[in-house]
């Protein structure tokens, strides 16, 4: 349905203008502002604004399968994770890489059922998490793709832990761009906002896949010059000096 709608487009993008000015303010949209808040039941859909958030640790990432997940299929997933991790890092210059070992960053890919059972899991990765949390992954209602919690410690900006959950029933592309939205948004970049384009970092699908412009807001957000914890009023100037600088200066 989506593709028959021309969407989950999975070039990067370069047909669509943007300046340096509208790079800046999706930055600070997509990465100083929530699109959930918590509440008592859990997450509720609402946006807010923030603070900074990013990992300052090195990222270990654990790719786990339901049993339900042939062999070759996880091949090819945990392929494909590999891929992007490494292109991630190249764009970040943060160390991060496939690691079962010592897992802190967590990707589930799973059926219904097993996401239903995921409850005790997700505790025992995230156990700061309240009920309604959990709930929100173990009662993920259908209009929701994939998800990911990541979690600093205390009001520092600075990620310690993540847990994402793909559909294993997604066909091909929806289950690369879930890959691509989760491990991204995992990084910190949590909001979405219509205004960003070419992003996946929107609602409307169009893009399916990590665009020239989302590399650029990753590139923003492991600056040196940024810090976990900023506000949005202390991140603005630097914000936008950064975006002029990647995009080659005034527009």
């Amino acid at each position: 349905m989506l593709l028959a709608q021309g969407l989950l487009r999975s070039d990067a993008g370069t047909d669509v203008p943007y300046t340096d000015r509208m790079l800046a303010e999706n930055f600070l949209r997509i990465a100083l502002f929530d699109e959930y808040r918590r509440s008592s039941g859990g997450f509720v859909r609402q946006e807010t604004s923030s603070i900074l958030r990013r990992w300052e640790v090195p990222i270990r990432i654990s790719v786990r399968f339901g049993a339900s997940v042939p062999p070759a299929r996880q091949a090819t997933d945990r392929a494909r994770i590999a891929s992007f991790v490494n292109r991630l890092a190249g764009i970040t210059g943060h160390p991060m890489a496939l690691n079962d070992a010592n897992p802190n960053f967590f990707i589930y890919i799973v059926s219904e059922d097993e996401r239903e059972a995921l409850g005790p899991t997700v505790r025992s990765v995230l156990p700061n998490l309240t009920p309604g949390d959990v709930a929100g992954i173990t009662n993920m209602p259908r209009s929701t793709y994939c998800l990911v919690y990541a979690l600093s410690e205390g009001n520092s900006g600075s990620y310690s832990r993540a847990f994402a959950v793909i559909r294993a029933e997604h066909p091909d592309l929806l289950r690369l761009s879930c890959v691509h939205e989760e491990l991204t948004q995992g990084l910190g970049l949590p909001n979405d906002s219509p205004r960003a384009r070419p992003s996946i970092f929107n609602d409307d699908e169009e893009f399916a896949l990590l665009t020239d412009h989302d590399e650029l807001l990753l590139k923003m957000l492991y600056s040196r010059e940024l810090r976990p914890g900023m506000t949005p009023a202390e991140a603005r100037p630097i914000v936008f000096d950064l975006a002029r600088r990647l995009m080659g200066g005034e527009s």
